[in-house]
This record gives structure tokens, sequence and C-alpha cells, in this order.
């Protein structure tokens, strides 16, 4: 049966546990002042580090008390110290670095009341204290470490999706370059090829003539034309999703995000540019409040006026107004969206804590669609 990454993380703390009870107590069986209930006191100190993982405050104070009483009352060598030093570690590399310099401090005071001669205690407590100040400082650079490691997995990630959005983007801007480089180039020549025929064909009319089939076959052709074209256009246009902001906010429900959607004024059909850039603002604000926020409260306002759409999505996460993020590809791209439209758009921390996003987009923008 193959085990999870849990229960073989499970494993290996309770190995590490055992190995380092065997340790001590294999110091210890060639101490002549041992009883059994030191064994028993670092049974508990050893076997405590197992669960460091989930509570390493609690480890910390177990092995700290029991190894100190063990010590107070076996006076055994500075290898009985082996539980706690790892317990410091991990404390200190789940940031508790003040409980770990508290415990460090309560064992080598327990540890140097059992010196018998001032110069073994000066040496016992300064191994000791070398040994717990490594434990320190190799639990905080792990941290470090762990924190440096999962910033630049996120940053990777970012940097992917970022990567594909401006893809998407270009290829967007592409389709709308070739679009209306067709509407320019062929819808001009194909009209006047359609008029010049339906011109022929009134005349021939007119005259009580026989209209030639070639002409009618023109003529029939250029309105084909015009028709088959403009559904051409109207596909090489599409580069932007659909959707509305209430569907994004029902699939960022539906992934797990806390978030409510408020509609005030009058709510009604929007242009095509103006309906893009909102849906893509409300979309790009849940994401980074999806990566960023945490587990927070979402709220989303779209507020209808005469003469523009405001749009709010606030949430109530960590950010710092005193550490303004740096803006990435998302932000900026929502930004030329807004300014494109001539709206405006403020992004920062609020003041309270969170995130804030209120764009304001001026509803007479039209585009041409022909």
């Amino acid at each position: 049966m193959t085990l999870d990454r849990a229960a073989r993380r499970q494993l290996a703390d309770t190995a590490l546990a055992i190995v380092v009870g065997a340790l001590v107590m294999t110091a210890a069986a060639f101490d002549d002042g041992t009883a059994p209930a030191d064994y028993v006191l670092m049974a508990l100190a050893s076997l405590a580090l197992a669960a460091y993982r989930r509570a390493p405050r609690e480890v910390l104070a177990v092995s700290t008390v029991t190894t100190t009483a063990y010590v107070l009352h076996a006076h055994p060598g500075p290898l009985a110290a082996l539980p706690v030093l790892g317990a410091v570690h991990t404390a200190a590399r789940a940031g508790h670095r003040g409980v770990a310099a508290l415990a460090s401090a309560a064992f080598l005071a327990g540890f140097v009341a059992t010196g018998p001669t001032r110069q073994e205690i000066v040496e016992r407590t300064l191994l000791l204290a070398g040994w717990f100040l490594c434990a320190l400082v190799t639990g905080l650079a792990d941290r470090n470490w762990q924190a440096y490691l999962r910033q630049t997995e996120q940053r990777a990630l970012e940097a992917e999706r970022t990567r594909e959005e401006a893809a998407l983007r270009r290829a967007g801007e592409e389709r709308l370059r070739i679009a209306r480089e067709l509407h320019d180039s062929l819808t001009h020549s194909i009209s006047i090829v359609k008029l010049q025929a339906g011109v022929a064909v009134h005349l021939a009319r007119k005259r009580g003539e026989e209209v030639p089939p070639a002409l009618l076959a023109i003529q029939a052709a250029g309105g084909e034309a015009m028709r088959e074209l403009r559904a051409t256009l109207e596909v090489l246009r599409t580069d932007e999703p659909t959707g509305t902001p209430a569907l994004l906010v029902e699939r960022a429900r539906a992934a797990g995000l806390a978030v409510e959607l408020s509609v005030s004024g009058d709510e009604r059909p929007l242009t095509a540019t103006v309906d893009r850039a909102a849906y893509r603002i409300v979309q790009e604000a849940l994401t980074n409040a999806a990566r960023h926020a945490g587990p927070a409260e979402v709220t989303v306002r779209l507020d209808y006026s005469a003469a523009e759409l405001a749009i709010s999505v606030d949430d109530d996460g960590g950010a710092d107004p005193s550490r303004p993020p740096t803006p990435g590809i998302g932000l900026t791209g929502m930004r030329e969206r807004v300014t494109a439209l001539g709206g405006t758009l403020r992004a920062a921390p609020r003041v309270g804590g969170g995130f804030s996003v209120h764009a304001q987009l001026p509803l007479g923008v039209t585009e041409d669609v022909s």
C-alpha cells in the first residue's frame, strides 16, 4: 500500500524521535545514577518530537520540562540535551523564536545546577550554550529557506500565468489587427462591386433589357461575400471570454473564496468594450484576492449610473498600506483597459487592511462592429 505525503512525514518524524531516544538512553545506560523514572522522562522527551510539525510549542514545553527534570535528578552528560535541542530547532523553524530562547535558558539553568565544580560548570554550560545557539540559528535559517522556496514557487506560477495572459492578449490583438485590415481592404471593394452590379441590373431592367445572368450572379455573390466577411470579422474580434461578473463570482465561490456580489443602479446591457473591460477587472481582482488575500472575505459591487459603471472589489486580507505591492502584468493590463476607455482605476491596500480595486468606466464608449 502506498503511503501519502502526510503519512510518510509522520513516519519519518516518529523514526527521528526513536533515534533521539535511543541515543539518549544509550548514554544514560552508562551512568550509574540513572533510575527507571529517568528512562521514562527520557522516553517522554524524545517521543514528543514526533509531533513537532503539528504542535512545536507544546513539544518544546514537554521536552524541556521532562529533560530538565531528568538532568536535575540524574546529573547526566551534555548528550542528555539532545531532545531539547531538537525541540528548540523545530520551534525556531516554526517561527517561535522567543519561546525557543526561553526554553534554552531554562534548560541551561537546570543544567548549571548539576555541575560539581566551577570549571565543569563553565565548560558544560558554554558547550551547551553553543549547541542551543546553533539550534536557534539553523531553525531560523531553515524557516527563511522554506519561505524563499515558497516565494520562488509562487513567482514561477505567477510568471507562468502572466505569460499565458500575455500570449492570449497578443493573440487577441493580432486577431483585431487582422479584422481591421480585412475590414479596410475588402469590405469597401466588395461593397463597390455589389453596388455597381446592382446599378447595372437596375438600369437594364429600367430600359427593358434582359439582365445578363452573370450580372445577377455577381450581385448575389457580392451580397454573400459581405455576409461571410462580416461573420469572419466577428469571429476574429472575439478575443475575450464570454461571461458576466456574476458568473465569475459563482466560480470563485465554487473554488472556496468567500465572495459577495451587490448590484445597484439601473443594470443594463453594455457596449462590447465596456463589458469586456468590466469582466476582466472583476476576474483579475478575484484572482489576486484568491492568490494573495488568504482566508479573506471579498465584496464585489457594481454601481450603474447614467454616465458610468463603477466597479469595486474589496477584501479584508493581510495587505498593508505601508507595503504597496509591485504592479504585475495583471494590474497593468487592468489599468490599460480602463485608461483606453477614458476611465479611472485605483488598486491599492486599504487603510484598515486588505486590498481594494475601484474602477470607473464611462458608458458612452462605442466601437465599430461593422
